[in-house]
């Protein structure tokens, strides 16, 4: 009998050829599944970004409500696109740094705009600064949250978060349509100490909860079920006023952790990249290095 290596055509063992087929078979089928989910957490990033930037064109056009509503659509793909990713395990740096610009727009120019716009359009000039300065801080404190991951505590946010600090303006906004109040002066009189207020925030060392350590899990408690139950409860009949009490809650939770005596560790210091020193060639020609140029 000849040996296996050897055999050709019909010789060959069937068990061979039928494990070859199913695992071609396999290559074919994963590689499009791989493909369509480090996709998804980009697709659910890029929407979130149109929404800021809907929203950006619709505080223009004087639909204020609408804007408020994109903001919140965004809030949701802010929070859906780094479940996505870790769940898929497909995590990157790219994936970070696109949500870090998708932020930008969608949480610190398109609340910024909406809040001049609606609201402190009044006073000309001092409304161009004060919503400004909110964007100019929500950069920094995304930016300051990129470089600081890896040494902060896990359970709690350094300062306001940014969509936190949207979530306010646009809550704001939407009680405000929901109460049909009309009260320019007032209003203007109002956003001008909050928006400065959340962008304070938002770069302070104030501690703030984070949920990303809350395991779903865990059996909950009864009052815990109850009190999900009333606020979803709410938040269909009243979506407008449910929002902004959730969002003022959160805002206020980070002075309230304050007030106990929580504090945050000093993060690891923001140095400049460190430029290796160039050893000393070598004297031999063997050992003698060379540098592509620019």
């Amino acid at each position: 009998m000849r040996p296996t290596h050897q055999l050709k055509g019909r010789d060959r063992p069937h068990a061979r050829i039928i494990s070859g087929r199913i695992r071609e078979q396999r290559d074919k089928v994963a590689a499009p599944l791989r493909r369509g989910v480090l996709l998804a957490p980009a697709t659910i990033t890029s929407i979130g970004l149109l929404s800021g930037f809907y929203s950006a064109i619709s505080s223009i056009g004087g639909h204020f409500e609408l804007a408020a509503v994109m903001i919140m659509v965004a809030f949701i793909c802010d929070g859906l696109d780094g479940r996505v990713a870790r769940l898929s395990r497909t995590s990157s740096h790219f994936g970070i740094e696109y949500d870090s610009l998708s932020d930008v727009v969608a949480f610190g120019m398109a609340p910024a705009i909406l809040a001049f716009t609606w609201a402190l359009h009044p006073i000309g000039g001092l409304g161009v600064a004060v919503s400004g300065l909110f964007v100019v801080c929500a950069a920094l404190r995304l930016a300051r949250f990129n470089v600081q991951t890896a040494s902060v505590d896990k359970r709690r946010f350094v300062g306001l978060p940014v969509p936190g600090a949207a979530a306010m303006v646009a809550g704001i906004a939407l009680a405000y349509s929901y109460f049909e109040l009309s009260s320019p002066k007032t209003l203007c009189s109002l956003m001008v100490p909050i928006t400065l207020a959340l962008a304070g925030l938002m770069i302070s060392r104030v501690p703030y909860p984070s949920f990303k350590g809350i395991n779903l899990h865990k059996r909950a408690q009864i009052e815990l079920m109850i009190a999900a139950v009333v606020g979803a409860a709410f938040l269909v009949t009243m979506p407008q006023v449910t929002l902004f009490l959730l969002a003022s809650a959160f805002v206020l939770s980070g002075p309230y952790l304050l007030l106990r005596g929580e504090r945050m560790s000093n993060p690891v210091a923001m140095l400049p990249v460190e430029v290796q020193p160039q050893s000393a060639p070598a004297s031999s020609d063997s050992q003698r290095t060379f540098e592509v140029p620019d």
